[in-house]
């Protein structure tokens, strides 16, 4: 039992940036289906990605390791640019219009648990039970940060955009000094 509680608080420790960012996404009057499929993609790499990181394990992955925060880094990067440019437009801009933009950004709050699932393999944990409490809480926290997103983008305009390039943009610092 004790470890099931450790999977959920591990869980909304790595479901914090996608909370975060899906508020800054939701910013941008993001449609209900995206929504579904974001929020469901962000809770599938959720169970994923620990996986595939204890599969592959810690001795071969290494170099990984060491540059997953540059390469989420990156991926904020061109979510920011993305963001930053969908504001100048006058019309209401969704961001995340293809299949791609999804992936990215689900695969940028995902990346994190990758290196989690390396971790608890190495002290032999269940991954599978993990994946599943990673996914649900990820989905969880990703919906409900879309939700407000578009609740705050109702109430105050264009400020809550600058509020969400404002939220990417310290998470790409974040990763790429590595803080």
């Amino acid at each position: 039992m004790s470890s099931i509680f450790f999977y959920i608080l591990l869980a909304i420790g790595l479901s914090m940036d996608a909370f975060s960012l899906a508020i800054a996404y939701g910013t941008n009057g993001i449609s209900k289906n995206k929504i579904i499929i974001l929020s469901s993609l962000v809770g599938s790499f959720h169970f994923i990605m620990p996986n595939l990181g204890g599969i592959l394990g810690h001795n071969f992955l290494k170099g990984f390791i060491l540059y997953s925060n540059i390469i989420t880094g990156l991926v904020f990067l061109f979510l920011t640019i993305q963001m930053i440019l969908s504001c100048k437009d006058e019309e209401e801009l969704s961001v995340l219009n293809s299949f791609i933009e999804i992936l990215l950004f689900s695969l940028a709050v995902s990346v994190d648990s990758f290196t989690i699932g390396i971790a608890l393999s190495l002290e032999n944990n269940s991954l599978i039970i993990a994946g599943l409490i990673f996914s649900t809480i990820s989905f969880l926290f990703t919906f409900i940060g879309l939700i407000l997103g578009r609740f705050l983008s109702k109430k105050s305009g264009k400020l809550s955009k600058i509020l969400g390039i404002v939220i990417l943009l310290l998470f790409t610092i974040k990763y790429l000094l590595n803080i």
